[in-house]
């Protein structure tokens, strides 16, 4: 192995807190560009070619040349946040000992500091093929403008990393992720008046409760296959028969094959109350991440930086996409390459700041092998 990478902790909280307190909440584009132009000058000062794509992603390309053989490595970013403006004056950017807290800080705002500081360190130095960072505005919600972006640049490389953080407060990185879904039922039914004439109405609430028990039925735990009715509304006054309801119901799945066998279901299911109709919208956004020989090989790639570099790391499939589930149909993806901490989504989140700097090293040599 190279000499390991010399990180400097305060250089990578500098950049994080410039990031920081540039809020980019997933509905504001202009916000999110404000990140980006910052990201591109990182870019930019490492000699990158730059790009901007419709639908506001942008890539950033160092060493690629068009037309030769050896395909880039592709790396995922993105500079949007689930956190609305205004959230650092109650969830403040500070340190707390080993803990650096702040919206967007683990997700992902760390993983784009630490990747930059990682291509600092290979001094122009970038694997075959060069290096393509692709950076999305949308991936918080599920990656709409992006998606085209990510999948037409997985095929023109040769193997994905994703600086999406690590498994919550551990070394794992991810090497599966379940596909993700959602869907929409509108149910239609027959107005009456519940005290007067009930026999005459058909009940929306009524089909939409029973669309409820029959669809969650779908569920398959044992293989990785969740559906779940989140929100459901319905009704105009309590003595109406109801004629409107809806459902939202969130998907995940393991595979392909169980994405398909839960679609056909929801397609088919139908009222029990043949008065009562139901649309159907929605339907899986991001494909299943399978567990691939080639993403394990590439762990193990990493398993081995990791020992060299003196800690233990391992791998986990998880329940929560990423951009990496449209690239891992396509190439070799390896995704948590980002920062260590926890709190992704939610109040207490935060970076390890004990963590971060051997994962910065990880990331460079890694770049160096891959």
């Amino acid at each position: 192995m190279t000499t390991p990478a010399d990180v400097d902790l305060q250089a990578l909280i500098a950049d994080l807190k410039i990031l920081t307190d540039l809020e980019s909440p997933s509905t504001d584009p202009a916000a999110i560009q404000h990140v980006m132009d910052v990201i591109e000058g990182w870019a930019r000062d490492l000699g990158a070619e730059t790009h901007a794509l419709g639908g506001g992603t942008r890539v950033f390309h160092l060493g690629v040349q068009p037309g030769r053989a050896d395909r880039p490595v592709l790396i995922l970013t993105h500079a949007d946040t689930v956190w609305p403006h205004d959230t650092l004056e109650h969830m403040p950017w500070r340190v707390d000992g080993d803990r650096l807290h702040g919206p967007g800080t683990y997700d992902m705002k760390a993983g784009i500091v630490g990747l930059f500081h990682a291509l600092r360190a290979l001094q122009g130095q970038w694997p075959r093929g060069g290096v393509t960072i692709l950076l999305s505005p949308d991936e918080e919600i599920g990656s709409p403008s992006s998606r085209d972006h990510i999948e037409r640049a997985a095929h023109a490389a040769r193997v994905a990393l994703v600086v999406e953080p690590p498994v919550a407060d551990t070394h794992a990185l991810k090497t599966g992720r379940k596909g993700t879904g959602s869907y929409l039922l509108t149910f239609t039914g027959v107005a009456s008046h519940a005290g007067n004439k009930p026999e005459e109405g058909a009940s929306a609430v009524t089909a939409a409760a029973q669309a409820t028990l029959d669809l969650q039925a779908l569920a398959r735990p044992d293989l990785g296959t969740t559906v779940s009715v989140g929100l459901i509304r319905g009704g105009s006054a309590v003595n109406v028969i109801p004629a409107h309801a809806t459902l939202e119901i969130d998907l995940r799945v393991s595979t392909l094959a169980e994405a398909d066998r839960v679609d056909a279901a929801v397609r088919a299911w139908t009222p029990h109350d043949p008065r009562v109709t139901v649309q159907v919208t929605g339907g899986l956004n991001r494909p299943p991440f399978e567990q691939s020989a080639g993403t394990l090989a590439l762990f193990e790639q990493a398993r081995e930086v990791a020992g060299e570099l003196g800690f233990d790391l391992t791998h986990a499939v998880v329940g929560g996409g990423s951009d990496g589930n449209f690239t891992a149909p396509i190439i070799p993806t390896l995704d948590g390459l980002g920062a260590p901490g926890d709190g992704a989504h939610a109040q207490h989140e935060h970076v390890r700041l004990d963590r971060w700097p051997d994962h910065v090293r990880l990331l460079t040599e890694l770049l160096r092998r891959v």
